[in-house]
């Protein structure tokens, strides 16, 4: 009989692969990064940071197709489909700031828009991240009675997020619930694009969701800006050179409708009546 012999140790057995994530970005100027510059030029923003902390270096695949000035339509047109033609594992939509800042509002258009956004990428097989608007008036420090009608279509927006985060499995993160985003450190000097630091807080509020829904990212992103920030000079040049420029457009289109819905609601205080969605409605330009 041959005497039994030790079976010879074989290779240990090699770590799973982390499979490569592909991350298609949607949205507006916020999603585009800027006010989060980079030292060589260019800017990266809230996605980028959290696209690196999803999968180790060299297993994320970003695509960000977001556009300066992008309103819900314009995502749900060319840039839904080009992130269908991506099959992205993850995909984020934020938007919807500037829809808000226009004169007229039309709510039910918009909500079809982001049914159709979030349904057809969740049809992908993506897992589709979306985020609610912080009241854009409380951002730009206006008066109260300017303010109200801009929370008013903020709150609308969000309330259809809400309700597609119920219909659909949708990461959801409640920005305008989280006091630490009308920190002024989290803003630039334009008072509507996040400054790194309000970048990195953007990042980490969805990674931190992800890890409680069991989905946790591979690394947290530093909640610390790695860049010097923009000096006095360098904000107020781009103050002269392109925020002014931004802020005379809007207001030409913006601000008339603003005063006529202040005054709208003067009128409704003045008879004791309701002024929540009922001023959505009576605006002709607005539907509820």
């Amino acid at each position: 009989m041959m005497p039994a012999t030790e079976a010879a140790p074989g290779p240990e057995s090699e770590p799973e692969p982390w499979p490569v994530t592909r991350f298609a970005a949607l949205g507006d100027s916020v999603t585009l990064g800027m006010g989060d510059p980079m030292p060589q030029g260019g800017w990266r923003g809230w996605a980028a940071l959290l696209a690196g902390s999803l999968a180790p270096p060299g297993q994320v695949e970003l695509s960000n197709l977001a556009l300066s000035g992008a309103l819900i339509r314009d995502v749900a047109g060319d840039q839904l489909d080009r992130a269908v033609s991506l099959a992205p594992t993850h995909a984020s939509v934020l938007v919807g700031m500037n829809d808000t800042l226009r004169g007229t509002f039309d709510l039910a258009a918009i909500a079809a828009d982001l049914d159709r956004i979030v349904s057809t990428l969740e049809r992908t097989g993506a897992l589709v991240l979306t985020a609610s608007l912080p009241d854009p008036g409380l951002l730009l420090r206006i008066p109260g009675s300017l303010r109200r009608p801009l929370a008013r279509r903020a709150h609308a927006i969000n309330g259809v997020l809400g309700r597609l985060a119920e219909r659909y499995q949708v990461v959801h993160v409640d920005v305008a619930a989280q006091p630490a985003i009308y920190d002024k450190r989290m803003w630039g000097v334009d008072r509507l694009h996040p400054s790194e630091r309000g970048h990195r807080l953007l990042a980490r509020l969805f990674a931190a969701r992800l890890a409680e829904i069991g989905m946790p990212p591979h690394a947290m992103p530093d909640p610390e800006p790695a860049n010097p920030e923009p000096s006095a000079w360098a904000q107020a040049h781009w103050m002269a050179t392109k925020g002014t420029g931004w802020i005379v457009r809007r207001s030409r289109d913006l601000v008339p409708r603003l005063l006529q819905l202040a005054a709208r609601e003067w009128w409704h205080d003045r008879r004791g009546r309701d002024t929540g969605c009922e001023l959505l409605a009576l605006d002709p330009g607005e539907s509820g």
